[in-house]
């Protein structure tokens, strides 16, 4: 089984508002945010945006996030590198770590066990 294709991006950022104004400028909307300096955007059908506040003294990372429709039924190519295998997480999915031939590393998400 193979990916759905990119299904969101996760953005570590030093200013919620700001990173947030600046997304709303390009067409995104809010659809939620929470009580500690993150949240969801959309724009359209694509993939949605993630924003989340670190510390200024941790260096903001971006994360692509491929979706996978079944966790049970998904099987990684030899090529490609399981880094940390699917896991529960406490947002309701279920996410994989994978890393490709340069070294990047990838997040599958699936939905979580019902």
């Amino acid at each position: 089984m193979t990916t759905d294709g990119i299904e969101a991006v996760f953005l570590e950022t030093h200013n919620w508002g700001k990173s947030a104004k600046f997304f709303q400028t390009l067409g995104y909307e809010i659809e939620f945010a929470t009580d500690h300096n993150s949240g969801q955007l959309r724009n359209g059908d694509g993939p949605w945006l993630f924003l989340a506040e670190v510390p200024e003294t941790q260096e903001p990372r971006t994360q692509i996030v491929f979706k996978v429709p079944d966790a049970e039924a998904f099987q990684a190519d030899d090529i490609v590198e399981v880094v940390t295998p699917f896991a529960e997480t406490h947002y309701g999915t279920r996410e994989m770590t994978v890393r490709d031939p340069d070294g990047r590393t990838w997040t599958l998400s699936a939905p979580g066990k019902a």
